[in-house]
């Protein structure tokens, strides 16, 4: 599929807009350098508990492979958008361990 150039952008009155692609992977910290946040939500997902972290600091592609490794290892789906890792199911505890292991500074939220 050909993407277009200007993806996203219906007019702009800006004469010097240049609609060249303008994200900029940020570059992703060490797993000692960052401060992830581990909590649970029910909110707007008819009751059912999703594990969310928060905080990452890198490119979309570390994100994305770290959010495959966890519902890899919970057993569980999920998605990975907006900077944040949502797995389905109430995994805090084994989630927190997992990044734990893997050398990431760590935090719960909630209760």
């Amino acid at each position: 599929m050909k993407k277009n150039k200007r993806d996203g952008v219906m007019y702009s009155t800006n004469a010097n807009y240049s609609f060249d692609d303008e994200t900029d992977d940020v570059e992703t910290l060490d797993a000692g350098d960052q401060k992830l946040y581990v909590s649970l939500d029910r909110k707007m997902r008819k009751g059912k508990t999703v594990t969310i972290v928060e905080d990452f600091i890198g490119s979309t592609d570390d994100l994305k492979a770290l959010g495959k490794e966890l519902k890899s290892k919970c057993g569980s789906g999920g998605s990975v958008k907006d900077g944040i890792i949502m797995v389905q199911g109430d995994f805090k505890a084994k989630i927190y361990d997992l990044l734990v292991k893997k050398g990431y500074g760590c935090k719960t939220k909630g209760g």
